[in-house]
């Protein structure tokens, strides 16, 4: 199995910035009075900006109009890039770095496939842009995971075919995604949840790109 693009999605796979997404969601609840829970959070993962914020807004027993809404989820995605604009190359999680030189290594293109905007800020502030030859970001990208959208643009673009790619996801969403683009897929977290991908590792320190190759079937 000769692969030719290896697609990186980049929260949770390469970085974890789900924190400060957190933490700007508890900032804005306590500046509307109530308090925002770590338990209440978990009911925003993989959901938009302001169905986020609408969930928000329910914890707290509050209505706002839609300008409201609009201001409030501006004022959250401000913090959130202020929080982001801290980091530094020790927030990569382990083995993501060693597994991109690898990849680079065997002359594989790489690309990012993030519906995030803020994706290009999070690389450039961990110094990894240079190992991509493409980012598509939330800029580039109208349609969200499990559309194949973000992942059949960056192999058009670097006119790599379909059945020569392999995605990197930690959600089931983003698996989805690479199977209805026709490429690979390889589960980053839980067996239990991304059991729709050809191949599932813990971490990208439990594993080596040469191996994972190895062990993907002959079609996607």
């Amino acid at each position: 199995m000769k692969l030719e693009l290896a697609i990186f999605d980049l929260d949770g796979v390469l970085v974890d910035t789900a924190k400060y997404h957190y933490q700007a969601w508890k900032r804005l609840a306590a500046e509307l009075g109530f308090h925002f829970s770590e338990e209440h959070n978990e009911r925003l993962k993989g959901v938009s900006r302001m169905r986020s914020l609408e969930i928000l807004l329910e914890v707290g027993g509050l209505e706002k109009s839609l300008a409201e809404k609009e201001q409030l989820a501006e004022k959250k995605n401000r913090w959130y890039v202020e929080y982001i604009s801290a980091m530094d190359e020790s927030e990569i999680l382990p083995g993501a770095l060693e597994f991109l030189q690898e990849v680079k290594a065997e002359g594989v293109q790489i690309a990012l496939g993030s519906a995030s905007k803020n994706a290009r800020l999070i690389l450039d502030r961990l110094h990894l842009t240079g190992y991509f030859d493409f980012i598509v970001d939330g800029t580039l990208v109208s349609k969200a995971k499990p559309d194949p959208e973000v992942f059949s643009l960056a192999a058009q673009v670097l006119k790599v075919a379909p059945e020569k790619c392999v995605v990197f996801e930690d959600a089931a969403a983003g698996i989805e995604a690479g199977r209805r683009a026709g490429m690979f897929t390889v589960g980053v977290g839980s067996s239990q949840i991304l059991h729709e991908a050809n191949i599932v590792i813990p971490s990208l320190d439990q594993a080596s790109f040469k191996s994972l190759t190895r062990q993907l079937p002959e079609h996607p």
